[in-house]
């Protein structure tokens, strides 16, 4: 059975080892650990404020992963959202259970509005983000830049 749970500092290399290879391998995107230091203190990094960061256990193998970072004024960024290969589709449903577990924790929270930056080779994601009712948003439309990263060039919003 699949769980989703907020994180746990003993899983930081399993949550590493499962997003690299989707950035590097899988989307050829040029991004190392180096760029993405938050990825070594998710505690300090997400779950301060009202923030938070999950990850989706298959038994013990981390399987997804999805982050809330509290930017302030009830605004909220949708961080690191990956799903193993394997747990992708409909039979899982693993990127909705993590979208729902994130947008529950959200509007628990007091969040009003929730912004991502994702990059142009990610179109399924793209999908997946409008058909959960993002909207897509120009850069000069983000209230804050807190929450990007080097690789995003392509913007979502959403209202809770």
């Amino acid at each position: 059975m699949i769980q989703i749970l907020p994180f746990d500092q003993t899983r930081t290399n399993e949550v590493i080892a499962l997003i690299l290879p989707i950035q590097q391998v899988e989307f050829s995107l040029p991004v190392t650990i180096d760029h993405q230091p938050d990825l070594l203190k998710i505690p300090q990094a997400y779950q301060d404020g009202r923030g938070n960061f999950w990850t989706a256990l298959d038994g013990d193998k981390v399987v997804g992963t999805i982050a809330l970072l509290d930017t302030g004024n009830n605004i909220g960024g949708l961080k690191k959202m990956f799903v193993a290969k394997d747990y992708r589709g409909r039979e899982h449903s693993m990127a909705k259970r993590l979208l729902d577990t994130l947008l529950g924790w959200a509007k628990e929270k007091g969040f009003t509005d929730i912004y991502l930056g994702t990059t142009e080779v990610m179109t399924t994601a793209h999908r997946f983000y409008e058909k959960n009712g993002f909207v897509e948003v120009q850069r000069e439309e983000l209230p804050n830049e807190k929450f990007l990263a080097v690789v995003d060039k392509k913007f979502y919003h959403l209202t809770l």
